[in-house]
């Protein structure tokens, strides 16, 4: 089953758990989702959810400087993130017991 169309549905409260569990870069995120069981996940995909879920203002951002190369720009949960996180987490609970209830039917 092809899970692209999937994942861009679920990919902003994805982003939001990562960000949850600890602030991170770009690339950190990207790494936590693939951890997390989604390797489909594109990395202008995330890269493009940071930049709209922080000029929503659900999140802040630091620069942290890298001995590695370039500074790296992190991410962190701010209130209303936090509270978009639980709606969405609402959200999502009550979708994957609707879909429960029409799968297990089958």
């Amino acid at each position: 089953m092809d899970t692209s169309q999937l994942l861009k549905g679920v990919l902003d409260l994805a982003v939001l758990a990562v960000l949850d569990r600890a602030d991170g870069y770009g690339y950190e995120v990207v790494r936590g989702l693939r951890a997390a069981g989604l390797e489909e996940v594109g990395d202008a995909s995330v890269y493009g959810t940071l930049r709209r879920l922080y000029n929503a203002g659900l999140l802040t951002s630091y620069v942290v400087p890298s001995g590695e190369g370039p500074h790296r720009k992190y991410y962190s949960l701010n209130e209303p993130g936090r509270v978009r996180l639980g709606e969405q987490i609402k959200a999502w609970q009550a979708f994957a017991d609707t879909m429960k209830g029409l799968v297990g039917a089958q």
